[in-house]
């Protein structure tokens, strides 16, 4: 078959470790026989970063306002052990992090299903998605080691030099701080991607956050979403045959536990990124979640839900076979090529995402899978493949449906 055309590329921003492996062999085997691939490419490695002071991260956020859909692979966010591990300049900061506050936006995270990979809560039914904000709090945070005793405050100064203050605490000894801030205008563009999500899917809307011990920083969130769901929301929801539900985020993880699914679950950051990686789990696999990132001017950043995979990495650098399972990484490559198809009304590209998927699915629900649906599945009879082998079988079953 002529491989598909591309009219305007689509940002793509490579990775670290075994994820960076993976993003070349599915590049290799399942996008560049069949697409004539147009990127403007990014590498987002911990060297590349640390090389150019991590103005790369920045360089490829704004590429994305510019070209507007991303495909982003899995990044290391050092620690202490990164910076001696890879001799860096400094403790960079999460590339996640700093693309998103350029950005602003949504993650929406839903588990990929395949019959014989089944959930741990026997009653969940249908997905649950995890709308996660993307701005602020301790991703942006702002920490300090507190040396001895002392008073610590949080001092706001206006424009007009007005000073408000409030007292963290007196410190009788060593301790820490650390300030956190979110802004009205990102709050508000995030209660109205949830809802319209929401609409768009016709699923009930869960927002859950700590009103009741953050009375000032949560309940703001609180009471953003109420005001929009009433001003902007509530009859289409009621046209719609859906609700739009708040709770404590204690009670939604219990209520959660005894759903059927089949909903969206809103959360603040910090919130969003752990309950996603328990419903990913709980689900399957952390292996086995989309994850993109919509932003209020219409920017798209589709990207694996998990982390680079360190643990295989050393064993595939050490010359031993391993059995990583490349499922999110490729359903971020499809949820790309699908919207820049969508975007620039290129039918093939779309018809070819929708293909890619399903190959993947088929591969899985024929028996043949990674080793760590191999430990879950309810299938019998299933064959274990290495990370090459698995996604070969997919471009195997993606040239049959092509």
């Amino acid at each position: 078959m002529d491989k598909i055309q591309m009219t305007t590329p689509l940002v793509e921003m490579d990775g670290d470790e075994m994820t960076r492996v993976l993003w070349a062999m599915i590049k290799k085997h399942l996008i560049c026989p069949f697409v004539e691939l147009k990127t403007a490419y990014y590498d987002l490695g911990l060297e590349s970063r640390d090389a150019s002071e991590d103005q790369v991260t920045a360089y490829a956020a704004y590429a994305v306002k510019k070209y507007h859909v991303a495909v982003k692979c899995a990044t290391i966010t050092p620690n202490a052990a990164r910076v001696k591990e890879y001799d860096l300049k400094e403790m960079w900061k999460s590339p996640n992090g700093t693309i998103r506050a350029i950005l602003d936006g949504t993650v929406f995270r839903a588990p990929i299903l395949a019959a014989g990979i089944e959930p741990c809560v026997k009653n969940w039914k249908k997905p649950i998605t995890v709308a996660r904000h993307a701005y602020g709090d301790v991703y942006k945070s702002v920490e300090m080691k507190v040396p001895g005793a002392g008073k610590a405050e949080l001092v706001y100064t206006a424009e007009d030099g007005t000073v408000q203050r409030e007292l963290i605490h007196e410190f009788s000894g060593e301790g820490i701080i650390q300030g956190m801030h979110n802004t009205k205008a990102s709050i508000e563009s995030f209660a109205r991607s949830c809802f319209h999500y929401a609409l768009d899917v016709r699923e009930d809307l869960w927002f859950a956050s700590k009103d009741t011990i953050s009375k000032k920083y949560d309940h703001t969130f609180k009471d953003i979403f109420q005001e929009i769901y009433e001003k902007e929301y509530e009859e289409k929801f009621q046209e719609a045959g859906i609700n739009y539900f708040y709770t404590l985020i204690d009670d939604a993880v219990a209520r959660v536990m005894k759903s059927e699914g089949g909903y969206v679950w809103a959360c603040k950051n910090y919130d969003g990124d752990v309950m996603s990686d328990m419903i990913s789990s709980a689900f399957g696999s952390l292996a086995m979640m989309t994850s993109v990132l919509v932003t209020p001017d219409g920017n798209y950043e589709y990207e694996a839900a998990h982390g680079t995979v360190q643990r295989h990495y050393y064993k595939y650098l050490a010359g031993e076979e391993t059995s990583t399972n490349p499922v999110a990484t490729i359903f971020a490559w499809s949820g790309a090529l699908r919207k820049r198809g969508e975007l620039d009304q290129n039918d093939r590209l779309m018809k070819f995402a929708d293909s890619l998927e399903k190959a993947v699915i088929d591969t899985i629900e024929s028996g043949k899978m990674t080793k760590d649906l191999a430990a879950i599945t309810a299938l019998e009879n299933v064959i274990t493949l290495n990370s090459e082998e698995f996604i070969q079988a997919i471009a195997e079953n993606l040239r049959k449906l092509l």
